[in-house]
């Protein structure tokens, strides 16, 4: 048996390496590696994709939320709430931008933000949430929604873990991960469902005066060559990776039902004491950008070593909620404690999960668990 890999990037481009190769040449016999014909293609191709009414696409995911929320207005000094349990990006942005970030916990069956929670945090000074579908599943919508509306409040879907997730609210009408609130953004990171061979970014918006603006300050904040409306940035997805993603998306409907079916191998181990697999939202499809298991009674360290050991890697996202990095923790002066997050900090690890994953590599996994947890 081969090694067993986190993500298997290399296996997954060699299925389709003519088709990539074909692409990649093509780009480069055109020449035109800024703002080349790939790249229109690709954003049509991922607009049709999740049915967004806009794409914009950018150099990376953390520019994608910084544009969205200078698009959005944000002033200095106003309050973005953001859950603690998260990835570093969207806090660092608020930071960036003088905003303050108010921290806010999440659940312990989904992960992700905790809706109820939303009208206590809210203050005068409020005037966004940024809400992340974390680990491949969208978090509940339609009540984020409904509060951000009542409070005049703007929302962003950080969709960056779940592109591709469908949400599926009371009445049926299915939509995506990142098309539903006010701006959503996300990832073409390599290790991303939908990913590039380097950085890559996207935002959707289903409001044209609202596309036009952040098409602008993605291109430093100019509708027209060398006239400058807004502050902007310098952020563009090169032709180059717009052309290897123009083949991916293609196959992106193929690898959610294949990260499905290893989720579905990995459930098997529902019944073992002292582990939680994946919870899965009535209201949203799972797309499996991770595959996090909560581990109890403080043997989730030992499980890695032990998983390490048999050449099974592991991850653990995240270790340190927010509200508690050096680098954040004055936002959070009241002392206030997210007992959630900081358990799930403490108990979550991830186990290998792509498009290359063989039967034979996922019945050594799961045995191998179930043998750590018998001793």
């Amino acid at each position: 048996m081969d090694n067993i890999q986190m993500v298997d990037l290399k296996g997954q481009y060699l299925k389709i390496k003519d088709e990539v190769d074909m692409a990649l040449l093509q780009a480069v016999e055109r020449s035109i590696f800024i703002n080349g014909a790939e790249v229109k293609m690709f954003s049509d191709s991922l607009k049709s994709f999740c049915r967004a009414e806009h794409v914009v696409t950018c150099a990376n995911g953390t520019d994608a939320l910084q544009i969205a929320m200078m698009a959005l207005g944000f002033k200095p000094g106003d309050e973005i709430i953001v859950p603690t349990f998260n990835y570093v990006s969207s806090v660092e942005v608020i930071a960036l931008l003088g905003l303050v970030p108010r921290f806010i916990d999440v659940r312990e069956d989904t992960f992700n933000i905790d809706d109820q929670q939303l009208e206590a945090v809210i203050s005068p000074r409020t005037v966004g949430i940024v809400v992340t579908h974390l680990y491949g599943q969208c978090c509940n919508m339609t009540a984020i929604m409904e509060i951000a509306r009542h409070y005049k409040l703007k929302v962003i879907e950080d969709t960056a873990q779940a592109l591709g997730a469908e949400y599926i609210p009371a009445d049926g009408k299915r939509t995506f991960a990142g098309t539903i609130a006010d701006i959503g953004t996300t990832s073409f990171f390599p290790s991303k469902n939908l990913g590039c061979f380097g950085d890559g970014g996207a935002i959707f918006t289903n409001d044209e005066a609202l596309a036009q603006r952040i098409y602008m300050i993605a291109n430093h904040g100019q509708g027209q060559k060398y006239l400058h409306d807004y502050v902007g940035v310098n952020s563009r997805l090169d032709t180059i990776q717009a052309a290897v993603l123009g083949v991916k998306i293609k196959y992106l409907n193929e690898y959610t039902v294949v990260r499905q079916e290893v989720a579905a191998k990995y459930d098997e181990l529902e019944n073992i004491d002292g582990l939680t697999i994946p919870a899965r939202a009535g209201y949203s499809s799972h797309v499996f950008n991770q595959y996090t298991c909560r581990i109890a009674d403080g043997k989730r360290d030992k499980l890695k070593a032990y998983l390490t050991g048999n050449g099974i890697p592991s991850m653990i996202y995240y270790p340190m909620p927010m509200h508690l990095q050096n680098a954040y923790i004055t936002y959070n002066s009241t002392g206030r404690i997210f007992p959630v997050a900081e358990k799930l900090c403490k108990e979550v690890i991830s186990l290998p999960i792509h498009t290359e994953m063989t039967m034979e590599k996922l019945e050594y996994i799961v045995e191998h668990i179930r043998t750590f947890f018998k001793k």
